[in-house]
């Protein structure tokens, strides 16, 4: 090992180090205080109930759990959006589990909580997979009510869902396990089956309180829409259970009867670990993201045997395209190419820029999957398009648009793992958020945003100077410095990858050692739903 690898590696590990950090800390949700509160009645967290329900020694993955950090501070804050939600298996069956966290605000509804719980529901919709919801919300927080009631997006947007997904046959099983109110109310009762927990869940459109100032009828809650009310008068329910646990063994039975479900029919072969050591990718992956490596190196450490079928190899090669398998799951993968790289053409250094013959050979790679029915796996470390008049006169956002065409109409799953810069129309190519994958999850080391933090900074102060020059006043050197500092780091702060977590542009913040772990599950997922339209280009500029 070399000293560029050992310090890579201490940067790296240092970054995980403080994403673990940052993860035990949202996993106390609202804080010890609050966790013990609800224990003492007899209740347990968000998170109890969903190791509770999952199999034993079976993965899962934590979807959103960086969600809402570093925002409404001055509301207290929101650690995981107020809910956590977790892709795992339950007597067998793969299905996303979704549990309000009521030591956050009473499990209160932020406007990123309708937006972790419609990713929820989106995921389970793409993959028909069966979803849980464990619920326990104090419903809309209403000092933001303006940003979470009426829109399309937001909280009304759950239960119109919850219509859909019957349509559709998903399995939508809820378990009241305390408070349930308001709109809220309907979501339970829209689902499949409903349980409610004997004292301590309830569900009713209004409360004691508001029955008496709106009707004049003084009732307590119990009586009003406990379980004894809901199981025996009103039918509103389907089970009564004693506590937590019933309750969830309760779901565990039901997910027990549950049928097979028709296939995608992916392929999978027997799994194999990588032959090269996954633990390598810390001393790989440099500390600058300015630096060049070998994506190649990246890719043997997350491949079955370490095993890639090279497509189109001296051809565009500012793109990687290729064939492996990742966990016995055959896929295609697109990665961008860092390496300074001999060609024909002279000595080339990529530094993860798109040129047009990779643009075109990723279309046609992207083409060949789908035909094929293979999963697609974008490895994003993208600064953008190339630039310049060489460029432009050789159709540089002809054979860029083609490529986006081909990522938008593509029908067979589509993974996104943010290894290092996803910056511009780069990210769009590269499988973006905004082109659906079906999972987007990024390693400590990204960076997302329009440029990097250096770029950005100095055309912000062009702007900045020149409009402080018509002001009348005058630039120094130092007044420049410390303009572009102060820019740059309100910048970079966007750029960050926590930024991009808290606000769901990423689904999560991972270990780059767990990426297999995702993309196998996600392609398990994806198995649930049969494709059901052909691959269609449409009109395409050739």
């Amino acid at each position: 090992m070399d000293i560029k690898f050992n310090q890579n590696e201490d940067a790296n590990k240092l970054l995980l180090s403080e994403l673990k950090k940052r993860l035990a800390q949202v996993s106390l949700g609202g804080g010890k205080a609050r966790i013990e509160k609800l224990h003492a009645k007899g209740k347990m967290t968000a998170r109890e109930r969903i190791d509770y329900l999952l199999d034993a020694e079976t993965d899962s993955i934590e979807i959103g759990a960086l969600v809402g950090e570093g925002m409404y501070k001055e509301h207290g804050g929101c650690p995981s959006g107020g809910v956590v939600i977790k892709m795992g298996y339950v007597s067998g069956k793969q299905c996303l589990v979704v549990a309000n966290d009521a030591t956050v605000k009473a499990g209160a509804w932020f406007p990123i909580t309708a937006k972790k719980n419609l990713r929820a529901q989106e995921i389970a919709m793409e993959n028909r997979l069966p979803i849980i919801y464990l619920v326990d919300s104090a419903g809309v927080y209403l000092p933001m009510q303006d940003e979470i009631f009426p829109d399309k997006e937001h909280f009304g947007r759950i239960f119109r869902n919850n219509a859909k997904m019957s349509s559709m046959g998903i399995t939508q099983i809820s378990a009241v396990m305390g408070s349930c109110v308001a709109g809220g109310a309907y979501l339970p009762i829209m689902s499949d089956e409903a349980l409610i927990v004997d004292k301590t869940g309830s569900i009713f459109l209004a409360g004691s309180y508001l029955v008496k100032a709106a009707i004049g009828e003084s009732i307590d809650n119990e009586t009003l829409g406990g379980a004894t009310t809901h199981c025996e008068i009103s039918g509103v329910t389907d089970y009564k259970a004693k506590d937590d646990a019933a309750a969830l063994d309760t779901i565990k039975n039901i997910m027990d009867k549950i049928g097979d479900y028709t296939k995608a029919g992916y392929n999978r072969a027997a799994p194999e670990k990588p032959k090269e050591n996954p633990q390598d990718i810390y001393g790989i992956l440099p500390a600058s993201r300015a630096e060049q490596y070998d994506m190649m190196e990246i890719i043997k450490r997350l491949v079955d045997n370490s095993k890639f079928e090279a497509y189109k190899d001296g051809y565009g090669q500012s793109i990687l395209t290729g064939y492996a398998r990742i966990d016995g799951w055959a896929v295609g993968i697109v990665a961008n190419q860092r390496k300074v790289v001999k060609t024909k053409k002279g000595e080339m250094q990529f530094g993860g820029v798109i040129y047009s013959d990779s643009a075109d050979k990723a279309t046609r790679f992207i083409a060949n999957c789908n035909q094929k029915k293979i999963p697609l796996v974008f490895l994003q470390d993208v600064t953008g398009f190339m630039v310049g008049s060489k460029s432009e006169h050789g159709g540089i956002i002809k054979d860029g648009a083609k490529m986006v065409n081909a990522v938008s109409n593509s029908v067979v799953p589509k993974f996104t793992i943010v290894i290092g810069n996803s910056y511009g129309a780069g990210n769009y190519a590269m499988c973006g958020k905004a082109y659906d994958p079906r999972f987007i999850v990024a390693w400590p080391s990204a960076e997302l945003a329009v440029m990097s933090g250096n770029s950005a900074a100095k055309v912000l102060l062009q702007i900045e100077t020149a409009s402080l020059k018509k002001r009348g006043e005058k630039i120094t050197e130092e007044k420049e410095k410390e303009l572009f500092d102060k820019i740059k780091q309100r910048y970079d702060n966007q750029v960050s990858p926590y930024y991009a977590a808290a606000r769901l542009w990423t689904d999560a913040l991972i270990d780059p050692l767990d990426t297999r772990k995702w993309i196998s599950m996600g392609i398990s997922a994806a198995n649930h739903a049969p494709i059901e339209k052909p691959f269609n280009l449409g009109v395409l500029q050739v």
